[in-house]
């Protein structure tokens, strides 16, 4: 019994029993943060060492496309590129495969056998044209890299990538608004050239409603509520969900409520009003990408005339 060590590890340290905790049993605890920017770099160097890499990959540009990426997914990220350099018979991985491997990664394969009505087509060019075009004038968006309307996965019409500038460990209010307009936009997008909106924002909604209650219940980031957290920190965790317990009133669940409204609705508001003001980019921008389907850093700059940040 001498000289025993015994080894767990998990992804949900939060919902271990406490029991488990006490000194005596798993009483030292290591955490292992996901990789930084810089750290990705050394690991795609990695595992690229001795595999035939064309020239002009930049391992920069692919790190940081690839925040929240462990090791295994930068490994299998590479390996995914061989293959898909391999099937069409090229002799060297360029940038192309692995940014279309990261892409898999991300969004699922692209479904190019998915046949689309003219009319959806359109509608999804102006849903991704509106949150590349408002993402780009917001000043604290994060850059947008590539836009496209080929289907992907099990559900995704289309996507628009925005990449960081640099890794990032804490936001300030003015950045998570400008998130929340650019999750918006697509939405918005549809109403101005449609009068009328589809069932492609169902994510977009999803997401921008978390990120407001995560502002007003988390964050305090609320002017009416102020700097207050709303939730007990004691939370139960069921099957796949976690539950927090509530512990405030009512009415101020009311007030949190309309707080959170207030938000999303003054954020679609104001991604409205910007693409009213450029609506000539807006189409401009649409009809290029119902044309070319994907579009990249430069295209986009080149179809609204606006200098974007270089990467």
């Amino acid at each position: 019994r001498e000289g025993v060590i015994i080894m767990g590890a998990t992804n949900r340290p939060d919902v271990l029993d406490v029991a488990l905790l006490r000194p005596g049993r798993f009483d030292r605890r290591i955490t292992i943060n996901v990789p930084d920017i810089k750290e990705r770099e050394e690991i795609l160097a990695l595992h690229m060492r001795g595999k035939p890499i064309a020239k002009g990959v930049d391992i920069k540009i692919l790190a940081r496309r690839t925040p929240g990426f462990v090791g295994a997914d930068l490994e299998n990220l590479v390996n995914e590129a061989s293959l898909l350099a391999a099937r069409e018979g090229k002799d060297k991985i360029g940038m192309k495969e692995l940014e279309e491997s990261i892409d898999r990664v991300i969004a699922g394969p692209e479904k190019k056998s998915r046949v689309m009505r003219e009319r959806e087509k359109k509608i999804i060019s102006y849903h991704e044209s509106g949150h590349t075009l408002v993402g780009n004038l917001l000043p604290f968006a994060d850059p947008i890299y590539k836009v496209s309307i080929i289907p992907r996965g099990s559900a995704a019409l289309g996507y628009t990538l925005q990449l960081p500038l640099e890794d990032k460990y804490l936001a300030t209010k003015s950045e998570l608004l400008d998130k929340l307009t650019t999750l918006l936009a697509g939405r918005a997008s549809e109403e101005l050239i449609f009068n009328e909106v589809s069932t492609g924002a169902q994510d977009d909604l999803k997401k921008a409603t978390y990120l407001a209650r995560k502002m007003v219940c988390d964050y305090g980031m609320s002017e009416k509520l102020g700097p207050v957290a709303l939730g007990s920190n004691s939370e139960v965790f069921l099957g796949r969900d976690l539950l927090k317990e509530k512990n405030y009133s009512e009415e101020l669940a009311f007030n949190v409520d309309e707080e959170i409204h207030n938000i999303v609705e003054s954020c679609y508001q104001k991604a409205l009003d910007i693409l009213k003001k450029h609506k000539d980019k807006l189409i401009r921008l649409a009809k290029r990408l119902e044309e070319k389907e994907i579009l990249n850093k430069e295209e986009i700059e080149e179809a609204i005339g606006l200098s974007l940040i270089h990467i």
